[in-house]
C-alpha cells in the first residue's frame, strides 16, 4: 500500500516520502481500516521534527505519521464482532507509541481505537475528531456538567478552541473566549456570548467584566503560561484550570499565593494517556454533539498523499481555520 514515512528527524520536504509498506492483517482484538482521510497536528509536526520533549532519535526505523484519521472498517480479527465491517469510523492514537500510523492507505489497530461514526456524519469531519475533538471534549466536560457556568476558553479561534465553544454552548454553558480581534467573528459563529482581545492591557478586568464581575469555575487554556497571572486573578475558589498548552512559555512562574488561597486544581491533559474512563466520557460528549448536530469541524485544506509536506508546511506557518487533511486514496 501508498504510505509516507520518514526515516530521520528534519524538514518535511526533506525526510517525507512516498513508499510502498505491506498491509497488516488484523490480529485478535484488532481492525483494519481502509483510510480515507489522515489529519495533520502540530504534535505530528513535532515528532517529525524531532521537537519533541524527551526524544533526541526515533523510536522506530522507519515512521508512517500522523495519529488521526477516518475510513471504513474491511476486516477484523478474532473477538471483533464481523458486523463492524464497513462501519465508517474515526481514528484516535493512530500512531502513538508504534511506528505505523494514519498517512497511508490502510491502518491495522486495537478495534477500540476505530470509533463508529454517528449517521450522517461525514469522514472530513471524523479525521478531525482525535486529538483536538477529544482535547476539547475533556477540557470542557472533564469536570462534569457545565449547565448554567460561565467558562472561559482562551484562544478560541484555535482548532480545539473552536471545538470547545460549540461543545460548552451545547452543554448549557455561557461562553466568554479570547482570540484575535481577525477571530471575533469566527468565534461568535461557534457559539461565544462574548468575545475579548488576548492582548488587551486589562484582559483580567476585561474578563470579569464580561461575566458580569464573577470570577470563573472552569477556564480552558492553551497558553497556560501566558496566562496564568490572569487567570489566577478571575479564578474562583475550588475553580480549575484545565490547560492543554503553554508553547509561548514552557517554564512559567506559577503565582502560588493566589491559586492556594483558592484551592485551584490545574487540570493539565495530555489527549494520548487519558484514563480509559476518561477517554470513553470524551468520546461520549463528541459522538452526542455530532448526533445533535451541535458540532462543526470544518476543514481548511486537502492534500494528495504525494503532498504531504506541504500539509506539514500548511499546518507549521499557522494561521488556518480549520483541519489540515490528507486524502490518502489520491
Amino acid at each position: 500500500m501508498r504510505a509516507i514515512t520518514y526515516n530521520r528527524y528534519g524538514p518535511a520536504d526533506e525526510v517525507l516520502a512516498l513508499s510502498d509498506l505491506p498491509r497488516q492483517p488484523p490480529g485478535p482484538g484488532e481492525v483494519q481500516v481502509e483510510l480515507a482521510y489522515s489529519a495533520v497536528n502540530p504534535s505530528d509536526i513535532k515528532r517529525r521534527a524531532g521537537a519533541r520533549p524527551g526524544e533526541n532519535k526515533l523510536p522506530y526505523d522507519q515512521i508512517c505519521p500522523h495519529n488521526d484519521g477516518s475510513g471504513t472498517i474491511v476486516a477484523v480479527g478474532e473477538g471483533v464482532d464481523p458486523a463492524r465491517i464497513g462501519d465508517s469510523v474515526w481514528i484516535w492514537n493512530g500512531q502513538f507509541n508504534r511506528a505505523l500510523g494514519t498517512a497511508a492507505e490502510a491502518i491495522t489497530l486495537d478495534a477500540q481505537q476505530a470509533v463508529t461514526l454517528p449517521a450522517g456524519v461525514d469522514l472530513q469531519t471524523g479525521a478531525s475528531l482525535g486529538i483536538p475533538g477529544l482535547t476539547a471534549a475533556h477540557t470542557v466536560f472533564g469536570g462534569g456538567s457545565i449547565r448554567g457556568q460561565s467558562l472561559l476558553i482562551h484562544g478560541a479561534n484555535g482548532t480545539v478552541g473552536h471545538l470547545a465553544v460549540q461543545l460548552a454552548k451545547w452543554g448549557g454553558a455561557r461562553v466568554i473566549a479570547t482570540a484575535s480581534p481577525a477571530g471575533f467573528e469566527r468565534c461568535r459563529k461557534a457559539g461565544a456570548d462574548s468575545v475579548v482581545d488576548y492582548n488587551a492591557p486589562s484582559l483580567a478586568q476585561d474578563l470579569l467584566a464580561m461575566n458580569d464581575g464573577q470570577q470563573y469555575h472552569r477556564i480552558i487554556d492553551v497558553e497556560f503560561g501566558e496566562n496564568i497571572e490572569t487567570n489566577a486573578a478571575i479564578i474562583a475558589e475550588n475553580g480549575t484550570l484545565s490547560v492543554y498548552g503553554s508553547a509561548k512559555n514552557m517554564t512559567p512562574a506559577i503565582p502560588f499565593g493566589p491559586l492556594l488561597f483558592k484551592a485551584v486544581t490545574i487540570d493539565i491533559a495530555l489527549i494520548y494517556i487519558l484514563k480509559p474512563d476518561e477517554r470513553a466520557e470524551a468520546t461520549a460528549h463528541l459522538l452526542a454533539a455530532l448526533s445533535a448536530g451541535a458540532l462543526r469541524c470544518p476543514t481548511a485544506e486537502i492534500y494528495t498523499l504525494a503532498q504531504t509536506a506541504r500539509a506539514h508546511q500548511a499546518v507549521e506557518a499557522g494561521g488556518r481555520e480549520g483541519a489540515i487533511l490528507i486524502d490518502v486514496t489520491r
